[in-house]
């Protein structure tokens, strides 16, 4: 049986990046599977210092612009992971599992952590190993990530592997990848060589999901580009990180190629394109922004369906987590 397994940190500011890279691929996944699990990774979250009421506010939030985007709650399994223990037993069997000189190669732990990584978390350092047993506590088989998780999946891989070998069993699937074509890797407005980034100081690098739509026009009319017109196809962006930003933006909000964008607007300069953009921008994201302020609105609903999720959740891990507990050897009354 295929499972899918994703999840989307609550750290507030919810942008374009994480709607276009994980949210909608989520919505054309569950025509296609069955079997889905949707996310909210607040223990993921205080791997860096959140307010508690804001974490709260940002998990009903996240949860929200899943269901407005089109994930069924009726038909998937939308929870936060804290209320699933297992996720963290899990965990903590896979930090005796995994290896240190693994961990240690991990691109994002070096990038988070900045020059001090002394003063980091632990969990910051081990957040990678949360995220295998993410997926394993429920025997995920496939995961739709960006390139940036690339890596933190194929520690998952690993983790399953030694788990297997050092047990003598088969018990862990060797996780797939699901990784999605062109424009999922949203860029800053200010730096087309920097992602888009809820942590970014600057608001104006990011269009949030909670934006309004002056807001949204004024933040493309005033991201950065180039003085040259756009080319009729994708060789002519090469050099012009920014650009092929917002291009990459349109083709993916319209759900087309960039190819077909740039041959749409050959010769156009960025006077014309940064208000199309900005158009189609409203267009796509009004109804979304509607029916997350309705929702947030509702709060108690919200909880519902998280609740909902997390039984659900967790009935599918026990039986995994039962095995897994007799594999390893503990003793059970």
């Amino acid at each position: 049986m295929k499972r899918i397994f994703s999840g989307v940190q609550p750290t507030g500011n919810l942008h374009l990046g994480n709607y276009l890279g994980a949210i909608r691929n989520w919505v054309r996944l569950q025509a296609d599977f069955d079997d889905c699990l949707f996310c909210v990774v607040d223990l993921h979250a205080i791997t860096v210092w959140q307010e508690p009421d804001a974490l709260r506010a940002n998990t009903r939030e996240t949860a929200a612009a899943m269901i407005a985007a089109g994930v069924d709650s009726a038909r998937n399994i939308i929870f936060n992971q804290s209320q699933v223990t297992a996720h963290a037993e899990l965990a903590w069997i896979f930090n005796c599992v995994a290896r240190l000189g693994w961990l240690e190669r991990m691109t994002q732990f070096k990038e988070k952590a900045g020059k001090d990584k002394a003063r980091a978390s632990v969990g910051l350092y081990a957040y990678p190993n949360l995220m295998a047993a993410d997926i394993l506590a429920y025997k995920g088989t496939h995961v739709p990530v960006g390139e940036d998780q690339k890596q933190h999946l194929e520690l998952a891989r690993d983790i399953a592997a030694k788990f297997n070998h050092d047990y003598g069993t088969e018990f862990f699937p060797i996780v797939e990848p699901l990784i999605f074509g062109a424009a999922t890797r949203v860029m800053s407005l200010k730096d087309g060589a920097k992602k888009m980034s809820k942590s970014d100081p600057s608001d104006n690098s990011r269009i949030n999901m909670t934006d309004s739509i002056d807001d949204i026009a004024k933040k493309i009319r005033k991201a950065r580009t180039d003085p040259e017109p756009l080319p009729g196809d994708i060789k002519g962006l090469e050099d012009r990180p920014e650009a092929a930003n917002l291009v990459g933006i349109y083709a993916a909000l319209e759900d087309t190629t960039a190819d077909e964008v740039l041959e749409r607007f050959d010769g156009e300069g960025f006077g014309a394109f940064k208000p199309a953009l900005a158009d189609l921008a409203v267009e796509k994201l009004s109804p979304i922004q509607d029916e997350m302020r309705r929702l947030m609105d509702a709060p108690d609903h919200i909880d519902q369906v998280l609740r909902t999720g997390a039984e659900k959740a967790a009935a599918l891990a026990a039986p995994v987590m039962a095995e897994v507990q007799e594999l390893v050897g503990f003793l059970k009354p």
